[in-house]
């Protein structure tokens, strides 16, 4: 592929510089572009294609119809779609190709697949924390595990909490989500208490001029990696069985939310979700509840007593007066 990639290289680099700078893309995502790009490019060799102008829409249906019969789904798709289409919109504008092959073609469907909860007393299970808790690695991941759940956050905005974000009076955190959005999340007297414990191991550890909220045991800000595995460990010595990730922390405070309050744009909110369809998903999660509480509740949900017609009524009446 050394023809191609001497051809594409150069604008590939620009494109991704614009990301990084311009876009301000995560250094995940931008990952994921290189990625599902250089598959991309694979495809391109196959058939031949050394220049940006070959490439028509038929070449994009070609790719996506061989990577789902690869066995990637829908939603991988969806995803190296929308980095192609970035990216064929980047050339566009910067006049190297006269149009996007890319705008019109769409991922194939697939089964949307609802999230993993804990029940509350499951979380309340993972949170408890031993009367005398005096590792500091082992406070921190209390702390951790209790800011996930009582703010749901994402892991990227955990390890990005800087100690500047805690405003301690109104008891909220400043993270940085998705798009460099910022929003407030809150949390309550067990965090509060966890991460007051926390900040005082910190000092033991810390390193000069680190900012980072949470640190591992180099007194470096942690890792995404470290934090799944110290959850991972954290669950393995409580006997719990299910699989806990921190995305799972974040999907439980949704869903736990939801149930309580019914209010899907608070939620909305609290997440930091850009559109309301993405937070809809947790109203799936709480409809056995819901048809629950409707059965128990709703005067009509179910006759437990046969009402008796009128005409059987007076019928009724009339005996009694005889009598």
């Amino acid at each position: 592929m050394s023809q191609q990639s001497s051809l594409f290289e150069q604008d590939l680099s620009r494109f991704y510089q614009f990301l990084e700078s311009e876009k301000q893309y995560s250094p995940h995502t931008l990952s994921n572009y290189r990625r599902d790009i250089k598959r991309f490019l694979g495809f391109l060799d196959e058939q031949s294609i050394y220049t940006w102008h070959q490439i028509a829409e038929q070449h994009i249906r070609q790719f996506v119809s061989q990577i789902h019969r690869q066995g990637l789904g829908g939603k991988s798709i969806q995803r190296l779609l929308s980095a192609l289409r970035r990216l064929f919109r980047y050339l566009l504008v910067n006049q190297q190709i006269q149009n996007n092959p890319a705008v019109n073609v769409r991922a194939p469907k697939s089964p949307r697949k609802l999230p993993n909860v804990m029940h509350p007393q499951q979380v309340e299970h993972l949170l408890l924390s031993p009367e005398t808790l005096d590792d500091p690695l082992m406070v921190r991941d209390y702390a951790m595990l209790e800011l996930l759940y009582a703010g749901g956050l994402r892991l990227s905005e955990l390890i990005g909490l800087n100690m500047a974000d805690i405003h301690w009076q109104s008891m909220q955190l400043k993270v940085l989500g998705k798009g460099n959005k910022e929003r407030l999340c809150h949390f309550g007297k067990p965090a509060q208490k966890m991460l007051k414990k926390w900040l005082k191991c910190r000092e033991l550890l810390i390193k000069e001029g680190e900012l980072a909220v949470f640190v591992s045991n180099r007194g470096v800000r942690i890792s995404a990696t470290s934090v799944r595995v110290r959850i991972q460990k954290l669950c393995r010595d409580k006997g719990i069985d299910q699989r806990v990730y921190p995305h799972l922390m974040r999907h439980s405070f949704a869903s736990h939310m939801l149930e309580s309050s019914q209010d899907l744009r608070a939620v909305q909110e609290l997440l930091g979700h850009a559109h309301l369809k993405t937070t809809q998903i947790y109203t799936h999660l709480d409809f056995q509840q819901l048809a629950k509480t409707y059965d128990a509740a709703h005067p009509r949900a179910h006759m437990r007593t046969r009402l008796k017609p009128q005409a059987e009524m007076d019928t009724q009446q009339q005996k009694r007066k005889r009598k």
